[in-house]
């Protein structure tokens, strides 16, 4: 079966094993980051990609309507293909074909795991276009302001602004500091959730448009007076960011720090968030957005100082980028083995917030033997006070205190009159998030001894193994509670 008491005494071996995934803000080595080098298209492959340029194929978010449009693309590599996202600029944007081709080429030599990468360019007759990597979902400005079941969970905003700013400073070291029209548009999501910055904002200003967007009221206040964007520039812009990301609205930066200054707080956080962040964590990201968008240029902060800051602000370090974000993470896996339920999914991402959601659903339901059981006896005190702990446990496991839940779970199961398995999984999952991994595994097991064929009991062992660093174990204990699973 998935573990045993020897896998329980190596667990507590090794408990000196990192519990967590680390959290990487080092993107000079852009570890993992398969890119081919830089190239020149011909019109016809990039026409053929993006079939004829079809309005099917436009993956901008204004449509037609944007002087400069976004199509999706495949190119044909091997025996397969890929997708790009093929940048179609208006034909009196860049004139003088030698401008494009310097700019091109130079935004093309940047590689950061932390942007939506240039892989190529095309020059041919009035066309220029540029080629990037295809980010499959979708844009901060669809996530944030027109989300459909959950609003951008705080934490995964945090990251964005991390992420975000690590792609700035990057882009600055490269001898690129400035970034044209920086907005919730700008920043894309990869096939596994993660924040990343347009590379196509990188190109100097060309005849497509101003640098900012026309709404005056998100404009920096001195590229009014002289129309040139400046480094500084592009730090207020990322303060105006930071509002969308705290507000879940676009609020002008006026109106902002109006607020700010009236110390209205409330008013300004996203109400559909109330509850799930600290005060605290608010305010500070309050104080970063009014720091960026100072009207004296020289007063803002740095991009390296705003990269230190935003890094203390990071929450949930461990949980990938695609279960905060909600979507689904496709694997390459063995096509058989069985797929994994959504509490499966769940313990091998160790979204421990999801698998709290399913526990609350499911309620009681697996041990409904034991209920009948236990409806033969005779009903005596002592089975009554063990239930009125367990009745407290739950109201503090649903209350997410967790805590005060392992108390009366404890001492409902040192009763010893019933025996629960669902009870030793929520005292589970509430050492897992406490981070005592070891008794976590402890109870995923005694699950397991009351109820040998319960994939619950599998999937907890699972996620203890995970936090413990013994992946290869996680993984057969995962399969196992599917091969159970799909039994039933």
């Amino acid at each position: 079966m998935g573990a045993s008491c020897s896998k329980l005494d190596i667990c507590l071996l090794s408990s000196n094993l990192k519990s967590s995934v680390p959290y990487s803000s080092d993107l000079g080595k852009n570890e993992g980051l398969k890119l081919t080098a830089f190239k020149e298209y011909s019109l016809e492959e990039l026409t053929l990609a993006a079939s004829g340029f079809k309005e099917d194929n436009i993956v901008s978010e204004h449509g037609t309507k944007a002087p400069n449009v976004v199509y999706k693309g495949q190119l044909i590599e091997g025996e397969g293909y890929r997708l790009i996202a093929i940048k179609r600029f208006h034909k009196s944007a860049w004139p003088d074909s030698r401008q494009f081709l310097e700019e091109a080429k130079a935004v093309g030599q940047l590689r950061s795991e932390r942007l939506a990468n240039l892989i190529g360019y095309c020059c041919e007759l009035d066309e220029r276009l540029l080629v990037a990597e295809f980010m499959p979902n979708e844009t901060l400005s669809r996530h944030l302001f027109h989300w459909d079941d959950e609003p951008l969970k705080w934490a995964m905003r945090m990251r964005v602004a991390f992420h975000l700013v690590q792609a700035l400073e990057y882009c600055s070291s490269k001898g690129r500091a400035l970034y044209h029209d920086l907005n919730a548009y700008r920043v894309l999501f990869d096939q596994i959730g993660n924040p990343r910055l347009s590379c196509f904002g990188l190109m100097k200003n060309s005849r497509d448009g101003k640098s900012y967007s026309t709404n005056l009221a998100f404009t920096p206040p001195e590229y009014l007076r002289t129309g040139r964007v400046t480094p500084e520039s592009v730090v207020y812009s990322f303060g105006t960011l930071l509002l969308d990301l705290l507000s879940g609205k676009h609020i002008p930066p006026s109106h902002a720090l109006d607020l700010i200054r009236a110390k209205s707080f409330r008013t300004l956080m996203d109400s559909c968030l109330e509850g799930r962040f600290s005060n605290d964590e608010g305010t500070e990201l309050i104080r970063t957005a009014s720091r960026c968008l100072q009207s004296e240029p020289r007063e803002r902060p740095t991009i390296k100082s705003l990269v230190t800051s935003l890094a203390s602000m990071q929450k949930e370090k461990e949980v990938p980028s695609y279960a905060l974000l909600g979507i689904a993470h496709e694997t390459t896996s063995d096509p058989q083995s069985p797929r994994l339920s959504p509490l499966g999914d769940a313990c091998a991402r160790l979204d421990f917030a999801a698998i709290h959601d399913i526990f609350e659903k499911v309620g009681y339901k697996d041990d409904e033997g034991i209920v009948k059981e236990l409806s033969l006896k005779l009903w005596t005190s002592q089975i009554q006070e063990s239930f009125d702990c367990r009745k407290d446990g739950d109201i503090a496991f649903l209350a997410k205190d967790f805590m005060t839940a392992i108390n009366y779970y404890s001492k409902f199961i040192a009763g010893e009159t019933i025996v629960s398995p669902t009870v030793l999984a929520r005292r589970c999952l509430c050492y897992l998030i406490m981070n005592q991994p070891e008794e976590a595994l402890e109870d995923a097991m005694k699950a397991q001894l009351v109820s040998p064929e319960w994939p619950t009991a599998f999937y907890l062992q699972a996620a203890a193994l995970s936090k413990l660093g013994m992946d290869k174990d996680s993984n057969t204990t995962l399969t196992e509670g599917a091969i159970l699973e799909a039994r039933r």
